[in-house]
C-alpha cells in the first residue's frame, strides 16, 4: 500500500492511496474459505461447495468490504502520523469507472486542512468587565420584600393604595379566565387604578388591558395569555373582587433573621443589608461573567484574522448531516455556522497554548460543588463528604454527564484565563443599569 499527499494549497490538500492485491488478498482468501465451510447451497454437502461458485456468489463483497475496511484503516493511521489536523471528514472523490476485476486499486480524498494562526488576548482595544454591584435603591427594596413576605395579612372592607387585591379577570373571546392576587403598583393605568380603590368584596370591576401594567409581561401572570398575545393586547377584561388585605411589615428582628439565615447568622439590620448584597452579587456575578465570555468570544472572532477551506466545507456539510443538503443550502449553512467553527479553533488553540485540561480529579471535585449547591437549596447545609463521593461517583459513571460537566468546567478555565490574560477594563453597573442597557 502507497499513500501520498499532494498540498493543493495551505488548506486544501488530496491524499491518493494505491491499495495492491497483496494488501487484500490474504484477508479476502480467508473470509471465503470460511463462508465455504459454511455456505448452504442447493445440490452441494455443506463444506463441499465449489471455490469457483463461492467466489462468484460473495467474491465481490466481501472484496469491496475489506477494501473499505483496509482504506479507512490506513487513511485514519496516516492522519495521525501525519499529525494532520483536518476539518470536517476526507471527502473520497468520485470514480465512477473503478473497476472491481483490477487487482489494484487507487483512491484519492479531498481534504480540508485548518489554518495556522496565533491568538492575541492582549489587544489593543480593552473588553469591559462588567462588576454588577446591588445599590442602595435595590437592598432597600429587597429589605422591603422580606418584610412584606414575612409580614401578616390583615382582612380589608375596601381596596386602597397598599391592598393586596385577590380576583377573578374575565374575558370570554379571548378565553381569559384567571383568579390573580395584585398589588396596585403594579397598575400604570390611573384610570384602572381609581376604578380599583374604593371596591369592596363582590365587585365587579372593567378594566382595559392596554396599559394596565408597568409590564405587559405582567399579562401573562395575570391574564395567563401567551407572552405573543400579551404585547398590545388591547380588550377589555372584567375582575371580580374576591378578597382584599393589607400586609402588616414584619419586624426587622432576631426571630426573622434566623428565620431567613439560620441561627446567629445575621444579628443586625446592618448585617441583613450586607448579607443580602453579598448574594446578589453572587447571582449578578453569573450574569456579568456569561455577558464578558460572550464579549471576548466575539472580540477574538473579529480580531484573530484566519481563512477557512469554505468551498470543501459546504461540500462535507451537504453529506454530513442526517439528511442531505444541496449546495443552496449547504452554503447557508456554512454562513450560519463560520462564526461558531472560527470560536472553536481559536478555542482549541488557547487551550493548547495555555495548556487547559479537564482531570478525573477536576471533575469530581466540580461535581461535588455543584450537588453542595442543590442540596443547599432544599435545607441540607452540611451534607457529609461520603455522601457527596456517592453522589458523584453515580453522576461521573454516565458518559453524558461527563461529557456536559467537562464541558462546562473547560468553559470556566477559559473564563479565568480571560480574566488574567485578557486586556481588559473594570466597570461597575448597578443591576437595573445592567438590564436597561444589554436587555432592555
Amino acid at each position: 500500500m502507497n499513500i501520498t499527499r499532494e498540498n493543493i494549497d495551505a488548506l486544501n490538500a488530496v491524499v491518493k492511496v494505491d491499495i495492491a492485491k497483496e494488501d487484500y488478498s490474504d484477508k479476502v482468501e480467508k473470509i471465503l474459505t470460511d463462508y465455504r465451510k459454511s455456505a448452504n447451497i442447493p445440490g452441494f454437502r455443506k463444506g463441499h461447495v465449489p471455490m469457483t461458485m463461492v467466489k462468484k456468489q460473495y467474491g465481490k463483497a466481501v472484496l469491496v468490504d475489506e477494501v473499505n475496511k483496509l482504506l479507512q484503516d490506513a487513511l485514519n493511521k496516516y492522519l495521525t502520523e501525519e499529525k494532520l489536523d483536518v476539518l470536517g471528514n476526507p471527502l473520497p472523490k468520485a470514480q465512477d469507472d473503478l473497476d472491481w476485476n483490477a487487482d489494484s486499486f487507487t483512491f484519492e480524498f479531498e481534504l480540508g486542512l485548518a489554518p495556522e494562526f496565533e491568538v492575541d488576548l492582549k489587544g489593543k482595544k480593552a473588553i469591559t468587565q462588567y462588576k454588577i454591584v446591588a445599590d442602595d435603591k435595590m437592598i432597600d427594596g429587597q429589605v422591603e420584600h422580606i418584610r412584606k413576605q414575612y409580614g401578616k395579612l390583615i382582612s380589608q372592607d375596601t381596596v386602597s393604595k397598599d391592598s393586596e387585591v385577590t380576583g377573578v379577570f374575565v374575558n370570554e373571546e379571548k378565553e381569559i379566565n384567571n383568579k390573580a392576587t395584585l398589588t396596585l403598583d403594579k397598575i400604570k393605568s390611573k384610570t384602572a387604578e381609581k376604578a380599583l380603590i374604593g371596591a369592596k368584596v363582590g365587585d365587579v370591576v372593567t378594566l382595559k388591558t392596554k396599559g394596565l401594567f408597568n409590564d405587559d409581561h405582567d399579562l401573562m401572570n395575570f391574564l395567563k395569555v401567551a407572552h405573543d398575545d400579551a404585547h398590545g393586547l388591547d380588550v377589555e377584561v372584567t375582575f371580580t373582587v374576591e378578597e382584599i388585605n393589607t400586609r402588616e411589615l414584619a419586624d426587622l428582628d432576631q426571630e426573622l433573621f434566623d428565620k431567613l439565615f439560620g441561627k446567629g447568622v445575621v444579628t443586625s439590620v446592618t448585617e441583613l443589608k450586607a448579607k443580602i448584597k453579598e448574594d446578589s452579587e453572587k447571582q449578578f456575578a453569573q450574569q456579568g461573567d456569561q455577558k464578558f465570555l460572550n464579549d471576548v468570544t466575539e472580540y477574538l472572532v473579529e480580531n484573530t484574522k484566519f481563512d477557512l477551506p469554505a468551498t470543501f466545507l459546504q461540500k462535507w456539510m451537504q453529506t454530513a448531516g442526517e439528511d442531505q443538503l444541496d449546495a443552496d443550502q449547504a452554503k447557508e449553512e456554512y454562513e450560519n455556522s463560520e462564526k461558531s467553527m472560527r470560536y472553536q479553533l481559536i478555542e482549541g488553540k488557547l487551550i493548547e497554548k495555555y495548556n487547559l485540561q479537564v482531570t478525573f480529579e477536576d471533575l469530581k471535585s466540580f461535581a461535588k460543588d455543584m450537588i453542595k449547591v442543590q442540596m443547599a437549596q432544599f435545607g441540607q447545609m452540611d451534607p457529609q463528604d461520603k455522601e457527596l463521593e456517592d453522589i458523584a461517583a453515580r453522576i461521573l459513571s454516565n458518559r453524558d454527564e461527563v461529557k456536559r460537566l467537562s464541558e462546562q468546567l473547560m468553559s470556566q478555565k477559559l473564563l479565568e484565563l480571560y480574566k488574567n490574560e485578557a486586556n481588559l477594563k473594570v466597570k461597575e453597573i448597578t443591576y437595573d443599569e445592567f438590564v436597561k442597557e444589554f436587555y432592555s
